[in-house]
């Protein structure tokens, strides 16, 4: 019988987002084929709670900001790589990536070396030449990025196109938590709730465009709830404050069980600055949600104005909010055929054809 295909998959720092949720799922697809392991922080308790007793865990790294100045963990990744037999390495974001830069010309044996971009963004000249140089291939989570990474000539020959996934069995439409999670924050179901799910990165995601866009249009009885990490923290009330919506902001901070949070809205709107292909967006619409969406990065592949949700350009505060205003108006009928063209459009996007696309791709690599 052939050896089996060694990968590891190697994600920094802890807390959870987006790039360790598809780190953790694709990790979880791919070990039905392969032989996958994953270095990560060893206070990363989400993955590890996640992952334990499913893939070989090894532990490069504490997590915490500071530790990132200190030798030891690349040392460690170094000996954990050098150590592995390992066929293909997978660094999940940039960050990971620059661990293994010190020492990866220098090992005995070098795997094929998969790289990842999750946005737009092109490096710069000399994090092109010195870093992405290395990869073997580059994956990109949407087409719309690899179109703009082509034109700017970032290694076109090697980007592979292998979009986000979602997990279809926990994302999917039903009210069995609405009335629960409803309850459990104080909203009656005469009120419309309108949820966002994003780590509080206003730079990146937004918030400060979400907040003034709602502020304009918000009625007596709407509330806003921003979900993830950070969004309870004092500067996030502190710009709920600003912009007079306090008593209309719920700060949900990090949640574990979102799809049940997502049972609970009647709108799922997204104000991001920069994304690949946003899974917050793509799992409300699984959970047959109307969705009002900026339309960053790669979210205009799926996300088509008035069929199963609403689109608006990046930064227009003054159109996120018409067009939430005009999600808040619609109809019932309206309301469940958007709602279920975006079920049947996030459909298309199953964790287990990511898997199956990873796979050609590692095969093919390792050919």
């Amino acid at each position: 019988m052939d050896k089996k295909i060694r990968i590891l998959e190697i994600i920094d720092g802890d807390g959870w987002c987006g790039t360790k949720e598809q780190a953790y799922l694709v990790s979880l697809q791919l070990s039905k084929y392969f032989d996958v392991e994953m270095a990560l922080a060893s206070g990363n308790r989400h993955l590890i709670e996640r992952l334990e007793g499913k893939i070989p865990l090894h532990f490069f790294q504490e997590g915490n900001k500071a530790e990132k100045r200190k030798i030891y963990p690349y040392k460690n990744l170094f000996r954990i790589i050098n150590h592995g037999n390992y066929d293909v390495v997978v660094p999940n974001s940039s960050s990971a990536f620059n661990f293994i830069l010190p020492f990866w010309r220098f090992l005995k044996k070098r795997p094929k070396l998969i790289a990842m971009r999750r946005s737009g963004f092109v490096p710069s000249f000399f994090s092109a030449k010195l870093k992405y140089s290395l990869a073997d291939a580059i994956v990109v989570v949407s087409r719309d990025v690899a179109k703009m990474l082509r034109e700017k000539n970032f290694f076109p020959e090697r980007l592979h196109t292998i979009e986000s996934g979602i997990d279809l069995s926990r994302f999917y439409p039903s009210n069995k938590y609405r009335f629960e999670v409803r309850k459990c924050f104080g909203i009656s179901e005469q009120e419309k709730l309108f949820v966002n799910v994003a780590n509080w990165l206003p730079y990146r995601k937004g918030h400060d465009i979400l907040l003034k866009a709602f502020a304009k249009i918000v009625r007596t009885d709407w509330k806003l709830m921003l979900v993830g990490r950070d969004t309870d923290s004092g500067d996030a009330k502190k710009m709920v404050k600003e912009v007079g919506l306090e008593g209309k902001v719920i700060h949900a901070g990090f949640r574990s069980d979102v799809e049940k949070i997502l049972q609970a809205a009647d709108f799922f709107v997204l104000s991001s600055r920069s994304e690949g292909i946003a899974g917050a967006l793509l799992q409300a619409m699984a959970s047959g949600k109307v969705v009002i969406s900026t339309l960053a990065g790669g979210i205009g592949e799926y996300l088509k104005d008035g069929f199963n949700g609403f689109g608006v350009p990046v930064e227009d505060v003054e159109g996120l909010a018409r067009a939430m205003e005009k999600a808040a108006g619609l109809d019932k009928k309206s309301y469940r055929q958007i709602a279920g063209r975006a079920a049947e459009t996030a459909k298309k996007y199953s964790i287990e054809e990511t898997g199956n696309k990873w796979k050609k791709l590692i095969e093919s690599l390792c050919r």
